[in-house]
């Protein structure tokens, strides 16, 4: 790693910079603000404001950007889904907002279908909420979702991401759960871009929906956005900003500082304005110099993936046939990883190594592609 690439930051520290080709994973830093984003930051943290009046005036940049009611920026998408299931048991009812993690006597249960069950959907239980699985782990009948709720129901969360399987699928959980009265409250922490998911969930008719702010919109990393129906949105910001309350309410720890909502805002509105188009070639462009590069080596298969449902953006993937003599995938990655510059993959284990593009900045590639040539001879 050279001086010139090694912020002074980090290298007091002794902290190396990597090569990110695993996408915006939180373990790597989430994603690179641009100096727009930098600057309203450094300028947010000149002056004092009211942070209630802050808290609403970015609140409603979200709620436009996302085509609902109300909007709120989060401490990351983790604290919006605690603040998703708080809104859900309290409404705005100050004595119960108070109360939590407490839920004697509250609506508590969450339903999620099993097969969306994942390592972050324990923040819907931070708030004292108890998960509630229905359906197997493929796959779900309607009469699973309808024979699950009881009179301790208070919402129906749905997950979205990468390898998450559909379950109902979006619209029939929206449409079961609303013949019961109960809300429909979606993660969908990494599902921008498109830009056009801010506002595609809200027309579908859920009634909350969170997403990362530090992923592909580019903010700060410990910020998320939620957006919803305007009830349970305010029911979300006496959970999360209740100041006037004699007692500090769940979303206390899920404070966001002037800076990050600043910062935020300044990253929504630089999105909302970007040219995805040109984005997306730049991914594929990446992607392509790799794949040529690993092209007509004996026992891999290379392809460009490029299937929403499950890959963010056009990635270079290395499948491993049966002819394959070299080392193992989890080899590959090891010596990726201890090398200088530190590579970073998708994949594990001896499965397929995918490279994701979002985070690889200009020229990376290169190294990218010559690194892989090495680690694969």
């Amino acid at each position: 790693m050279t001086q010139q690439n090694w912020p002074e930051v980090y290298r007091k520290l002794g902290v190396k910079p990597v090569i990110n080709a695993q996408s915006w994973v939180t373990a790597l830093g989430g994603s690179l603000m641009r100096p727009e984003v930098l600057r309203a930051m450094d300028e947010a943290a000149t002056v004092f404001v009211d942070m209630k009046e802050l808290n609403r005036a970015a609140g409603e940049v979200v709620a436009r950007a996302c085509g609902a009611d109300m909007g709120l920026v989060t401490a990351g998408c983790a604290a919006a889904e605690v603040l998703m299931a708080a809104a859900c048991m309290t409404g705005v009812d100050e004595m119960k907002v108070e109360r939590l993690p407490n839920t004697a006597g509250l609506k508590n249960e969450i339903l999620l279908f099993k097969g969306q069950r994942n390592r972050y959907d324990g923040a819907f239980e931070v708030s004292g909420a108890q998960i509630v699985e229905y359906g197997a782990v493929d796959s779900a009948r309607p009469y699973h979702l309808e024979g699950a709720i009881t009179d301790k129901t208070c919402a129906v969360a749905y997950v979205i991401g990468p390898f998450i399987k559909p379950g109902l699928g979006l619209e029939k959980t929206i449409e079961i759960a609303h013949a019961h009265g109960l809300p429909v409250i979606v993660d969908a922490a990494a599902e921008i871009p498109p830009r056009s998911n801010l506002s595609k969930f809200i027309s579908m008719g859920v009634d909350m929906v969170a997403f990362s702010g530090g992923k592909g919109l580019g903010g700060p990393q410990s910020a998320g956005l939620l957006a919803g129906r305007r009830d349970l949105m305010e029911a979300a910001y006496l959970n999360s900003l209740n100041l006037d309350s004699p007692k500090a309410g769940i979303g206390r720890p899920m404070k966001v500082s002037k800076e990050n909502l600043v910062g935020m805002v300044a990253a929504l509105e630089l999105y909302m304005d970007s040219d995805e188009t040109v984005i997306i070639e730049g991914w594929m462009s990446k992607a392509n110099y790799i794949a040529r590069k690993l092209a007509g080596i004996k026992g891999l298969r290379v392809v460009i993936e490029d299937t929403p449902v499950d890959r963010q953006g056009p990635q270079p993937v290395i499948y491993f046939e049966r002819s394959w003599q070299g080392p193992s995938p989890s080899e590959i990655r090891r010596r990726l990883a201890d090398g200088d510059p530190s590579i970073r993959v998708g994949g594990g284990g001896d499965g397929p190594i995918n490279l994701v593009m979002v985070n690889v900045q200009d020229g990376e590639e290169k190294i990218i592609a010559d690194r892989l040539v090495e680690a694969l001879n």
